[in-house]
């Protein structure tokens, strides 16, 4: 059994996972953005949750809102970008299927785990 509580800093940061699954915390401050148009997990699903502010998901070209208790699934492959559209944090919980990043926040190659 792992545990961790969570703080919500700023930034992206990997907060637990095992060989596979992953959790990871990103908040964006107003009009920061993280991803863009050559973003992709290649190896990787990712779940993200809204839990707080408001935002637009930018994937495969085609733009969707975000705001608190929103949920989506960005599947392996799916070009994207996250934007902070609203005047607060946007804090969102993300889990990647199986883990995209290593500890220190840098992308795994295709297919490592």
């Amino acid at each position: 059994m792992k545990r961790k509580n969570l703080q919500f800093e700023s930034g992206f940061r990997v907060v637990l996972e095992n060989r596979s699954a992953q959790a990871a915390e990103m908040v964006l401050t107003p009009g920061q953005s993280e991803g863009g148009p050559e973003n992709r997990h290649r190896g990787a699903d990712q779940w993200l949750f809204v839990l707080a502010g408001t935002g637009i998901a930018t994937v495969n070209g085609k733009r969707h809102r975000l705001g608190e208790g929103s949920l989506m699934l960005i599947e392996r492959g799916d070009e994207h970008e996250i934007r902070n559209t609203g005047d607060d944090l946007l804090r969102t919980l993300n889990f990647y299927v199986p883990p995209a990043y290593t500890g220190d926040g840098e992308e795994l190659p295709r297919g490592r785990g």
